[in-house]
């Protein structure tokens, strides 16, 4: 089986670079840099560099991706279909959506030393922290609502979420 894919999004596609994140692909999103530089970038690092710039993606070759819409749920569609993402298992939400390190799962006890206000702490048993960042996670609403999108992207495939709750949401 190929690896996953690791993603480059120029700054067009900020929206789409979280929600790969969500799906648990390695995605970047970088400050705005020329094309020369991310061409580089994605290059040196071998990433697939996915952008809406018709231009961007011609020069990228066989490194590039053009997305053809603005609009994210068509975006994700076109990635999905284009890389056959899995929208399901462990790997869902194992990523920071700030800053794309994995995350790890932490106790109750350090959820409420990095900050987690105590209702939260004491109304959910799983909690996740982002090494890079610090950025906290826990299964609240947001998770709820990314869930749901990620369900429905899969309808739109023919498929049902499996796995659902495994993993951490975003910070509720």
């Amino acid at each position: 089986m190929p690896p996953d894919p690791r993603f480059l999004c120029d700054n067009m596609l900020g929206s789409l670079a979280q929600w790969l994140r969500f799906l648990g692909y390695d995605t970047l999103y970088p400050q705005a840099m020329d094309d020369t530089g991310i061409l580089k970038w994605a290059r040196d690092d071998d990433r697939i560099l996915l952008t809406r710039d018709k231009e961007l993606s011609f020069r990228a070759a066989g490194l590039g991706h053009l997305v053809p819409s603005d609009v994210l749920d068509e975006q994700l569609a076109d990635i999905r279909t284009a890389f056959d993402l899995d929208l399901h298992g462990e790997k869902l939400l194992s990523r920071c959506s700030l800053c794309n390190a994995m995350l790890i799962a932490i106790d109750s006890v350090e959820a409420g030393k990095a900050g987690v206000p105590l209702p939260i702490v004491q109304r959910h048993a799983k909690f996740w922290r982002c090494p890079g960042c610090g950025q906290v996670y826990w299964p609240g609403s947001h998770y709820e609502r990314i869930m749901g999108k990620i369900g429905e992207l899969e309808l739109g495939a023919g498929l049902r979420v499996r796995g659902a709750g495994t993993n951490p949401g975003r910070k509720g």
